[in-house]
């Protein structure tokens, strides 16, 4: 007969992240809890993935429009520092302070996704008659929506689970959650993909409008009775309320973050300026379908969660954070060079492999810059909670600009080379997404350059390994 001692071993051994679970945050309720990763993961397939395909070869929207709308909820990004301060002080005479703003990030997610197919075919000219710019209102309404929505769920769910969870296990909650992230839009690409197989105008309504109800249902069972009510007294709710000018000039007092900040900036704009034009680069370029594109999200997924294990197994190690990241960067050289072989070697495998080796790389130098803000060395009235507030907001910027840098880039680029400026050589229909896989590489090695001096002289230590603790991961 097997002891109850290695049976309870077994099954913690057999079952991940088991022991994160804690007295004040069971294993069920925070399973439940993760759900509202499972639907920001899915809006990110729609907006980052399979929408800006749909949108570039099936409706013929040009992709300077494209980048400029999917950009918008990556640069509403900065804001989420405020909007986690502000549910860190929320008064409320029922005491309740993350599910208001997980409610109404939720209804603003639903929203979003719910007018989106239908701004898109007016945005697109599919309509008895022509709507003009109320189609480029209508889409960017239901961008806006969709990423504030995203940003503030997220948010506040992440801080819900931080607050529930012990001190022990903190850092494996929200490293669960990160996981579940990358596991919804994972999955979502897959299934999102098979329904889209054969594409019709009404289908993608009836897919985006479905994960709009998803959406909806997935948040309402993750919040539901996850935080206690704690009744505030007046005098409580009318405390003064604390403020940033004193921490941020404490803050970037240290050269280190700003040289951080930068590294971080130029780094997401390398790894991010393809996001609008990878799947229509499979597309129009290697001829694969609305379905196969969409399965790159799932590669970008699986090699990024490939890095996050890396990251922590090196990490647990005692390597520099700087030099992880200056891993991460290499990788990325890599992928962006398989990437833009692929269209002269014609070769799918090799652009699937370079899509796997992004996510791998871009899920690198998010840890290492991450883990570098959290060991920071802070004073004053600077704390971990701001450092990791500027290490989203310079990732965010980054990204939204890399977005429509991107799109801009490739438009002007095959513009100039179908009107004749750039010689007869240079006319092939790949030439605009080549410019832009080049000038990512470039900024890579300037991003290496950057982070040269942060790297520690001193290697990996292994006397004082460092755990991957992603407590307040704003992602």
């Amino acid at each position: 007969m097997i002891p109850k001692r290695a049976v309870k071993g077994m099954t913690l051994k057999m079952l991940p992240f088991a022991d994160a679970a804690s007295e004040g945050l069971p294993l069920s309720q925070l399973l439940r809890l993760s759900l509202f990763q499972i639907s920001v993961g899915m809006a990110a397939v729609m907006l980052l993935g399979t929408l800006n395909r749909v949108m570039i070869v099936e409706l013929s929207v040009p992709a300077i429009i494209v980048a400029t709308m999917i950009a918008i909820p990556v640069l509403i990004a900065p804001f989420r520092a405020l909007l986690g301060f502000k549910s860190d002080n929320y008064r409320s005479a029922i005491g309740w302070k993350r599910v208001p703003y997980l409610w109404f990030g939720s209804l603003w997610q639903f929203g979003g996704l719910a007018i989106m197919p239908m701004a898109l075919l007016v945005l697109a000219g599919d309509t008895e008659i022509d709507a003009g710019v109320l189609g480029e209102i209508a889409a960017a309404l239901a961008f806006l929506l969709t990423g504030l929505g995203m940003h503030m769920t997220q948010t506040a769910g992440l801080a819900l689970a931080a607050d529930r969870a012990s001190e022990e296990t903190r850092a494996k909650v929200v490293s669960l959650l990160y996981v579940m992230y990358l596991l919804g839009m994972g999955v979502s690409a897959v299934i999102i993909g098979t329904m889209l197989k054969d594409y019709s105008s009404l289908l993608l309504v009836q897919v985006v409008q479905g994960a709009a109800v998803v959406t909806l249902v997935l948040n309402v069972i993750a919040l539901w009775k996850q935080e206690k009510l704690s009744p505030m007294s007046a005098e409580a709710r009318a405390r003064p309320q604390p403020h940033f000018r004193e921490a941020w000039a404490d803050l970037t007092a240290n050269k280190d973050v700003v040289r951080l900040v930068v590294t971080i900036f130029l780094g997401t704009i390398a790894f991010n300026m393809q996001d609008v034009l990878l799947e229509p680069y499979g597309g129009e370029i290697l001829g694969l379908s609305v379905s196969a594109t969409t399965l790159l999200t799932a590669m970008w997924a699986g090699g990024a969660l490939a890095g996050f294990g890396l990251a922590a197994h090196w990490l647990s190690k005692g390597i520099d954070p700087h030099r992880m990241g200056g891993r991460g960067v290499i990788t990325g050289i890599a992928a962006f060079s398989a990437v833009l072989l692929a269209a002269p070697l014609s070769s799918p495998a090799l652009f699937y492999a370079g899509a796997a080796l992004i996510g791998l790389g871009g899920g690198l130098f998010a840890v290492a810059t991450l883990t570098a803000a959290m060991t920071l060395d802070v004073s004053g009235a600077a704390g971990r909670g701001l450092a990791l507030g500027v290490w989203g907001a310079a990732q965010a910027t980054g990204a939204g600009l890399s977005i429509f840098i991107g799109g801009a880039t490739r438009d002007l680029v095959n513009t100039a080379a179908n009107s004749g400026f750039l010689g007869g050589v240079l006319q092939a229909p790949s030439i605009g997404y080549s410019v832009v896989y080049q000038i990512e590489i470039i900024l890579l090695f300037i991003t290496l350059i950057a982070l040269g001096p942060l790297v520690r002289t001193k290697g990996i230590d292994t006397q004082n390994p460092r755990r991957l603790e992603l407590t307040d991961f704003p992602t």
